[in-house]
């Protein structure tokens, strides 16, 4: 009797073992989509809004916005990994991205807004090369990080332009300025998931915050020719590090 008792213990053992097994080795891998989301201080944004003054900045500005696209690298869910992944607002394009074959469990999700220095090299990616997506090489070459232009209103009421465009910084009042060059991106962690079914993960972008933390911006004094401008791409990458968010998970 005792032999069969520990055989049946045994046993029990072994296919505690191999459901075990069975758990962790024989699960679907599953599908997530990152979904791209804007608002003004909450307040949903959509190409629909564009072209229009209903958005004030904080230095009191009105704005408009004509164009707002940009870019995320290095992203990572888990062991996945996509190079780069453009997001144009205005057109309606790039609002999401999905990510094949995610393994079930404990997995971060993480992003870089622009291209880190070792990525960011001059002409290699064709898809951004097609839109107009580079920097001369008078200013280091490789790629915008983002394009955000519109209009404001000016003392008079009368409409002025900006060109709200974030590029890795170069001092152009260096007669070299690839001796002097600053990686302005920045990553965004943001958190990590236990993903057991196909889920679309929110990343919101509060545009307002590229205006106003930890810098407020006066575009009576920054709005154009910003490119060359080696310390307002520093107070960009500033205010970028608040602008990314954790939106719905479903």
């Amino acid at each position: 009797m005792k032999k069969i008792i520990a055989l049946l213990f045994v046993f029990m053992a072994l296919n505690a073992c191999k459901d075990e097994l069975d758990c962790c080795v024989n699960l679907q891998p599953v599908n997530v989509t990152l979904k791209f989301t804007h608002n003004w201080d909450g307040v949903p944004v959509t190409s629909s809004d564009f072209n229009q003054f209903k958005f004030v900045n904080e230095n009191g500005e009105t704005i408009s916005i004509e164009k707002l696209r940009y870019v995320v690298s290095n992203i990572n869910i888990g062991n996945n990994k996509i190079n780069h992944h453009l997001v144009n607002i205005g057109e309606d394009s790039g609002l999401e991205l999905v990510v094949n074959e995610v393994l079930q469990g404990s997995n971060f999700v993480k992003f870089t807004f622009g291209f880190s220095d070792d990525d960011n090299v001059d002409g290699i990616y064709q898809d951004l090369n097609s839109v107009n997506f580079g920097v001369p090489l008078m200013l280091g070459g490789g790629y915008h990080y983002m394009q955000f232009d519109g209009k404001y209103k000016v003392v008079n009421n009368a409409d002025a332009n900006f060109n709200y465009h974030a590029i890795r910084a170069a001092d152009s009042t260096n007669s070299n300025p690839w001796h002097n060059l600053m990686d302005t991106s920045f990553e965004v962690d943001l958190g990590t998931f236990n993903l057991k079914s196909d889920t679309t993960i929110e990343i919101k972008m509060n545009i307002a915050e590229w205006f106003k933390n930890p810098n407020t911006w006066n575009l009576n004094e920054l709005n154009t020719v910003l490119m060359p401008n080696f310390e307002a791409q520093r107070l960009m990458n500033a205010n970028g590090k608040t602008v990314f968010s954790l939106g719905d998970i479903n």
